[in-house]
Formats: structure tokens, sequence, C-alpha cells
């Protein structure tokens, strides 16, 4: 129920957004025809609000749930998601992965190249989810991700 919530936030936020586009005569771009860089930072954005409003029951402290959202939303955690998340996608959503992971952009010190590249993917697979508006399929993959991050997290 509560994580039902959360999401219910980012749809909200969306339709927001949407409708100051359309207000100020802004046409939204063909998802399809979107740059799989620009796919993952929307992703960026949806799974970094995600994982900060799942940490919310957690500590009330900003500093906590910064530190605890900084890793979870990191390169390598990303990449550990997607590794598990893969084997289930769709081939439509294998398309956008492949896409994303062969987007070409600066690796960060903080990750290698294979790391990165999966992150990227993941981030342009829920950008691209998020976008379709396919809701279900959305949050079962940033649950599911969640979920593996944490159980990464808690056994170090």
């Amino acid at each position: 129920m509560e994580k039902t919530m959360k999401f219910e936030q980012y749809r909200m936020l969306k339709q927001h957004a949407l409708a100051a586009c359309e207000a100020a005569g802004v046409k939204f771009p063909d998802i399809r025809q979107l740059n799989p860089i620009v796919l993952a930072y929307i992703g960026d954005v949806v799974f970094s609000m995600y994982v900060r409003l799942r940490l919310l029951p957690i500590s009330g402290q900003v500093r906590i749930i910064h530190d605890l959202g900084s890793k979870m939303v990191s390169a390598v955690c990303q990449c550990k998601a997607m590794q598990v998340i893969e084997p289930s996608l769709t081939d439509e959503e294998q398309a956008v992965f492949r896409r994303g992971r062969n987007a070409k952009s600066t690796v960060p010190k903080s990750a290698s190249v294979h790391e990165y590249r999966m992150a990227t993917a993941f981030e342009a697979l829920v950008g691209w989810l998020f976008l379709q508006e396919q809701e279900a399929r959305l949050e079962e993959i940033l649950d599911q991700s969640f979920t593996v991050i944490s159980r990464m997290l808690n056994e170090k």
C-alpha cells in the first residue's frame, strides 16, 4: 500500500510537468526518438526520487536519507540490479536496454566501464517505462531493484 502511494506521487509529478509543457505550447517529443542518454537522465531522476521516498520511513534525518540514497543510486548498485532484472525483460525492453548500454558517455572513476554502461541501460529502461506510462511494469522494476540493492548493501 505504501509503495503504491509513493508511486502515485510519480504519476502526479509527471502529469503536472506535462500540463505545464502543454500550457506553454511545448510539444512532448516522440519517446522512440529520444536519445538513450536523455532516457537515462529521466530514469535517473525517477529512480532517485523512488529510492528517497522509500527511505523516508527509515529516518527523518536528511543526512541519513542522502547518504544511503546516494549509495543506492550509484552505478555499481544499479549494475547489480540490472543483472538480476535483465533476464526478465521483454523484447521491447531489451531493445531499450541495449540502446542505453551502448550509448556513448563519459565514465566516472567511481565505476568500471561495464558497471557504468549497465547503470545507464538501467536508467534508460526506467526512463522509457516512465515516459511510456507503463506504471505497473515500472513499479515492478523499481521495487525489485530496491530489494536487490538493499540486500546487497546489507551484505557489505
